[in-house]
């Protein structure tokens, strides 16, 4: 099983390298948070939603990551946004410390059910009572491609969905029955399925999720 530094350091390796596809729908977040909220994006990478948001307006903004060469070239790229280092799986934030969170392609980076459930529990607690969490990431494909590696890596990891790519990275691809075990803990609000890119341009199945702290 890949551990979390094993993770973080093929990030420090690609940042610089790999640009980040998954869309966010910023028009359907915006009918939820205002501009003025506090929102905490988990995963940030170099800062792409970020950067998105403060461009519309919103001002309050902090993003965290386990990759400290991501987090310095979302400093680099936008100065004025906050952005800190996280250990995996912790967030060194008070109870009920933000108003919204974003959790953008970050479980595909985790591949374990434990590890899974132990971030969005600490996403519930970091998240105000009656907060946003906007969660996209991929689902299982059913193309050759993706099946020859869910089975190629399933018995490796124990789970059909997560493989490895070529340059060192796993990634895992999600039941939906798993999302609905790992949400169960918000009142949905939206939930769209789509068909997302992939950093690494192909296709793949995904959602997009909004919902409330309850």
């Amino acid at each position: 099983m890949a551990r979390p530094v094993a993770q973080e350091k093929y990030w420090d390796r690609m940042a610089g390298e790999k640009s980040f596809t998954v869309p966010f729908e910023i028009d359907h977040f915006g009918q939820y948070v205002s501009r003025s909220a506090d929102i905490l994006d988990v995963g940030c990478g170099y800062g792409r939603v970020l950067g998105q948001l403060n461009s519309a307006g919103f001002t309050r903004l902090t993003g965290v990551d386990m990759s400290s060469r991501m987090i310095n070239t979302g400093r680099k790229h936008f100065p004025r946004l906050a952005f800190f280092p996280i250990t995996a799986g912790h967030l060194a934030l008070k109870d009920n410390a933000v108003d919204a969170v974003l959790l953008i392609a970050v479980m595909t980076c985790i591949e374990t059910d434990a590890a899974q459930l132990a971030l969005m529990g600490e996403i519930k607690r970091v998240l105000k009572p009656g907060g946003i969490i906007y969660f996209s990431d991929f689902l299982l494909n059913t193309d050759r491609r993706n099946i020859d590696r869910y089975r190629r890596f399933d018995e490796q990891y124990g789970c059909y969905g997560v493989f490895e790519l070529p340059d060192g990275a796993v990634l895992r691809h999600h039941h939906p029955d798993h999302i609905a075990r790992i949400i169960s803990g918000f009142r949905t609000i939206m939930f769209e399925k789509r068909v997302f890119p992939t950093m690494n341009g192909h296709q793949s199945n995904g959602f997009y999720y909004i919902g409330e702290n309850g």
